[in-house]
Parts: structure tokens; sequence; C-alpha cells
């Protein structure tokens, strides 16, 4: 990282950016964000903004998408059911969905 980047990185951070979960498209480096503008810390590009969309948003009809939609339904049914056996089993599903979500993410 040269020292304008990392500069330009600290200055970003100090005035509010946030550090991102996704990686640089170009390096897989960590990138901060301000005001709609990334900055990867590490090769100092900021992605166009096309791909940066294909980068950072899932694509609806995703398994990932499709697994949360799901995950976030059976939550909704868990606040709601008032029979403990039915709690234990939504439960093991639900424990099940994370667990194949945080797979699929890594």
């Amino acid at each position: 990282m040269t020292e304008d980047v990392r500069k330009k990185a600290i200055e970003m951070l100090l005035n509010g950016a946030t550090l991102l979960s996704e990686p640089c498209p170009y390096c897989k480096g960590v990138r901060v964000m301000k005001d709609g503008n990334a900055l990867c810390v590490s090769c100092g590009k900021s992605p166009d903004k096309e791909l940066e969309k294909n980068v950072s948003e899932p694509q609806n009809d995703s398994p990932i998408r499709k697994l949360e939609e799901k995950l976030q339904n059976m939550t909704d049914e868990l606040s709601n059911e008032k029979d403990p056996e039915k709690q234990q089993n939504m439960l093991k599903s639900i424990n099940l969905l994370i667990d194949t979500i945080s797979k699929l993410k890594k």
C-alpha cells in the first residue's frame, strides 16, 4: 500500500467511512467506503459502479438469497409458535439453514 492510499483510507475512516465485508474485486484486499465511494487499501483502486454492483449485491435468485429468505420466514414462524416440540424442530431447521448459509458464503 502506498503512503498516499494509506493516508486517504485513514482520512476516510476518520470522517465516518466503514470497512466493507466484501473484498476488492481486483486484489481481494480490504476496502473502505464513504458516501458510496469504495477504496481498496491494498491496491488503491475504486471499482467502477457496474463491477461494484455485481460484486456487492447478490442476485435475487441466488441460493444464498433464497436460504436467507427461508431463514427469515422460519424465524417469523418460530416467534408465533406456542408448541415447544414444534419450536425445537424449527430451531433445528434454523440452525441447519444458518450452517448451510455460512458454508456457502465461504
